[in-house]
């Protein structure tokens, strides 16, 4: 029903689950750390399946939002080099703005996934409002994104 930093106290290992309401991040790491995983109402019958490690270890209720969305990414960390402000889906970030990294962002409004490859594919970051310095420093170091996409779920 809330965020679990280390679902270790509940469970040994989590290996499927079912969300009866809400949108949640899972993680195969406690802390929200490693890789993520989004989960909208349904069932999850085998975590092996998403293609990450292991167990869920820890998981992020995401609120729904209601209002504009709103994110500018950066192509440096700690907001230097491009920018560019995004208010609607990108599936491919190198096409639309000719832009080959993205290493911070600054979420104003709404909930967004950033995917590792463009067309919404691949690894996936949930970026809640606030700023994100340094992609590398939250534990994605090599992680270039390729496309970006509102949570509009009514989670």
């Amino acid at each position: 029903m809330s965020d679990c930093s280390d679902m270790s106290s509940y469970l040994s290992r989590c290996h499927s689950c079912r969300v009866e309401s809400g949108c949640f991040m899972v993680y195969d790491r406690p802390n929200y750390m490693g890789n993520q995983y989004f989960l909208r109402r349904g069932e999850y019958s085998d975590y092996m399946r998403f293609g990450l490690s292991d167990s869920m270890r820890s998981c992020r209720l995401i609120p729904q939002h209601r209002g504009p969305y709103r994110m500018r990414i950066y192509e440096r960390e700690n907001f230097g080099g491009q920018m560019y402000e995004l208010v609607d889906d990108c599936d491919s970030i190198q096409d639309r703005y000719r832009m080959s990294d993205c290493q911070s962002a600054q979420v104003m409004d709404g909930h967004w996934l950033m995917y590792e490859q463009p067309h919404y594919r691949g690894r996936m970051m949930y970026m809640r409002p606030g700023e994100h310095r340094s992609f590398r420093e939250m534990s994605l170091t090599g992680m270039r994104f390729s496309s970006v996409r509102r949570i509009m779920d009514s989670c």
